[in-house]
């Protein structure tokens, strides 16, 4: 300030021509370098936040993992999670300078391998201080992991539902009956979320489709157990994800998330329960 005053004062005297050259802009320069890096930071700190909502994370694990990549780099993070959308705002205590941006969610779902990677990632940034093309390149690496072969998931979830029928008291057959009944159920699925029908509606066809299976079973084979094959046929479809992150949000205080992920995971168990009661009454069962 005395500095302006002293060139305003005695710049009355100097001749006409005469020029001075300020070096003002040094802290402007400055603050549009943070300006810079708070932009590409926002971006980046909302697709990680995207990309773990997706994948199944909870509330507080979003919110610590971008609070973690975002004070490696100097800045603070604000983060307003809900459903459907991510409010980030980053600021800067040392300038005043804060940055407000707002990203739609992508789907949900459960990808435990974009869990760990990016928890994996954000600990490498605190340790090796990567640069923002490090982190996107990561990215791009975790988006573009493929999944396992449609093959083994279709086996797998199938040999998962009888190993419930076999833990449950079913016998050979009604394992067999239900492994075939969560097999063609979850093609069912598959296919309906290809065509774009909604979660919910795909969750109903493919808990029809096992439990008509299952319930043919029971209807023409004389002394099966309704009990084994029908009710472990439709054990893919339970919403433990959903039903699990909302109690960790509760519990963490975070009411409205948590209320929100145990409605998904409530409507789900309807979707379940409506396809169930549809196929039995076809059989009387």
């Amino acid at each position: 300030m005395l500095k302006c005053c002293f060139i305003l004062f005695f710049g009355c005297f100097l001749p006409l021509n005469c020029h001075w050259v300020f070096k003002l802009p040094v802290a402007s320069d400055m603050k549009e370098k943070v300006i810079k890096s708070s932009q590409e930071l926002s971006k980046i700190l909302l697709e990680v936040g995207a990309m773990l909502m997706a994948a199944g994370a909870n509330t507080s694990r979003i919110r610590t993992t971008i609070t973690r990549i975002a004070n490696v780099y100097g800045f603070n993070a604000e983060l307003l999670i809900t459903h459907r959308a991510l409010m980030l705002s980053v600021y800067d205590d040392k300038l005043d300078y804060f940055q407000s941006s707002l990203k739609r969610t992508f789907p949900h779902g459960a990808n435990f391998k974009v869990v760990s990677g990016i928890s994996r990632m954000s600990w490498k940034i605190v340790e090796e201080q990567w640069n923002y093309e490090q982190i996107w390149n990561e990215i791009n690496r975790l988006k573009s992991l493929s999944h396992y072969p449609r093959i083994v998931i279709l086996l797998m979830v199938g040999l998962s539902g009888a190993s419930f029928c076999r833990l449950f008291g079913g016998g050979a057959p009604d394992m067999l009956a239900t492994f075939v009944a969560t097999f063609i159920g979850l093609i069912v699925r598959q296919e309906a979320i290809k065509m774009n029908f909604n979660a919910y509606l795909c969750v109903f066809f493919a808990s029809f489709t096992s439990v008509l299976i299952a319930g043919g079973y029971v209807h023409f084979t004389p002394g099966a157990q309704a009990e084994y094959a029908i009710a472990t046929s439709v054990l893919y479809l339970i919403p433990g994800v959903p039903l699990i992150n909302s109690l960790s949000d509760l519990l963490d205080g975070n009411i409205m998330n948590g209320i929100m992920r145990g409605m998904n995971g409530l409507i789900i168990a309807f979707a379940i329960a409506l396809g169930m009661l549809c196929s039995i009454l076809i059989y009387y069962i």
